[in-house]
């Protein structure tokens, strides 16, 4: 049985932040709920230096391929509603 594994990287901008340390605490909370919510692993992958952006890369693993897009359309859709974030640029790869 093969793994299907399923990558989402998202560009988020980060309203109302004023330094590097309060974009780390939006970032580190919704990381968290990421995981704990979806069983993913969440890293933030670039846009360190930059108070007001993010961009955050997942990685699902399933034996599926429709399990794995599911997940993965669930987070995306809990991005969308999240209050001070605004989902700027999504991509979806499945492997």
């Amino acid at each position: 049985m093969a793994a299907r594994i399923g990558v989402l990287t998202v560009e988020l901008h980060i309203g109302g932040c004023r330094s590097l340390k309060e974009k780390r605490q939006v970032v580190q909370s919704l990381i968290t709920r990421l995981r704990n919510d979806f069983n993913l692993s969440v890293a933030e992958v670039d846009h360190h230096d930059l108070h007001q952006r993010a961009c955050l890369a997942m990685a699902c693993v399933g034996n599926q391929t429709d399990f794995v897009n599911r997940v993965l359309d669930s987070v995306l859709q809990r991005l969308e509603t999240e209050g001070r974030i605004m989902l700027l640029e999504s991509h979806l790869e499945l492997l």
